[in-house]
């Protein structure tokens, strides 16, 4: 029997688990590291499920959510993360703007 890392009605991203970062820098660094083709078969896959993923997540304290649902989470972060590369850039990161490895957040 295979453990699931994903809530149940969302097994079919369990592929792009791998998105599932919890701090803002490793998301970035992720999207910076990943080809654009990586990019864009987990925005693809993913979009479509959002009005789902979302209408599950509100079930669920931000502060108390349970392991699955936290990585699910942490997966819509991703990707508003890569929603740019997809929908602006065309590519992982844009060229001529400042370089995100100086960015530091203060909240993670």
């Amino acid at each position: 029997m295979t453990q699931r890392i994903l809530p149940e009605i969302f097994t079919d991203l369990e592929p792009y688990a791998g998105w599932a970062l919890t701090k803002e820098a490793e998301r970035s660094r992720k999207r910076q590291q990943s080809t654009i083709e990586e990019i864009r078969a987990f925005y693809t896959t993913m979009l479509p499920r959002m009005e789902a993923v979302l209408t599950h997540l509100n079930q669920f304290p931000l502060d108390a959510m349970p392991e699955k649902e936290q990585r699910l989470f942490d997966m819509t972060l991703a990707l508003a993360e890569v929603a740019p590369a997809v929908e602006l850039f065309g590519k992982p990161s844009e060229d001529d703007v400042f370089d995100v490895a100086r960015f530091v957040p203060e909240h993670e």
